[in-house]
């Protein structure tokens, strides 16, 4: 499937991250749009699926179909950036600096945020006929899932803030794998193929994704979900976009980098 090196997609992982840093406002603020509303929609059908078969692990399994589209259209999640365009700095690219690193992010924060509203808005009005009827099993569903993972970690107070800051981590460090995954093949099937995987992984297990969340708990309080927006805050968008950022930077971005890019000395073969 034309896989590509470590050393060749690494590479590329800082090249990718360079670019995204010196891309103009406006462009960075409407691909994050499209991936976060694209990203919703698929978790509005996972969760469906989950419902209607009784399966979650169907759910999970169909779940990275709206991750690939994104990635393949060339749209963009914060959990990607935090990956990528640190990368471009550590590698001391002209021009490359902190404060355009957290400029960019707080674009795509807000692109991110603003077309997983839009999803969760349009697909109330979908189950609730205009906010007319109660929301069905899907929309039920949902809100308890607002409702378990926010006072559900409000419950156990620091432990509960550690295990959603857990969760944060390996959620990252599952999808930035997906990101990577995107590049290490020159083949749709094999970028499919290779996010795919670590996407499905963490859905499964049931980690926190900062995007995703942007859809389900704001929909959740839109059909009636027993918490509040400072609830959802705190005890989840929080805690989870910082686990989000620490997971994929140190456990994917920083040891392919330092392994495949900035490599340590080789030892020297001696020849008789």
């Amino acid at each position: 499937m034309s896989y590509l090196l470590p050393s060749e997609f690494a590479t590329k992982m800082v090249d990718a991250g360079e670019a995204k840093l010196f891309m103009a406002n406006r462009d960075a603020f409407i691909r994050s749009f499209m991936a976060g509303a694209i990203l919703a929609l698929a978790a509005v059908f996972a969760v469906t699926i989950s419902v209607q078969t009784g399966s979650p692990l169907i759910g999970a399994l169909l779940f990275p179909v709206g991750f690939c589209m994104l990635y393949l259209m060339g749209f963009d999640l914060l959990t990607g950036v935090f990956v990528l365009t640190p990368l471009a700095y550590f590698d001391r690219r002209p021009g490359v600096t902190i404060s355009g690193i957290l400029r960019h992010w707080g674009v795509v924060f807000m692109g991110n945020l603003l077309g997983a509203l839009l999803v969760a808005f349009l697909m109330a009005i979908v189950f609730t006929y205009g906010f007319s009827i109660e929301p069905g099993a899907v929309g039920e569903r949902i809100a308890n899932i607002g409702h378990d993972r926010t006072l559900g970690y409000k419950e156990h107070g620091a432990a509960g803030m550690l295990t959603i800051f857990i969760r944060g981590v390996l959620c990252n460090w599952m999808v930035s794998l997906g990101v990577v995954g995107a590049m290490i093949s020159t083949t749709v099937s094999g970028k499919v193929i290779a996010m795919w995987m670590p996407i499905m992984l963490f859905f499964a297990m049931e980690f926190e994704h900062s995007i995703v969340n942007m859809f389900l708990f704001p929909f959740a309080l839109m059909v009636g979900g027993d918490f509040s927006v400072m609830d959802y805050i705190i005890w989840n968008e929080l805690p989870v976009v910082i686990g989000n950022f620490v997971g994929g930077i140190a456990l994917t971005g920083l040891t392919l980098y330092a392994t495949h890019v900035r490599t340590g000395a080789q030892r020297a073969i001696q020849t008789p």
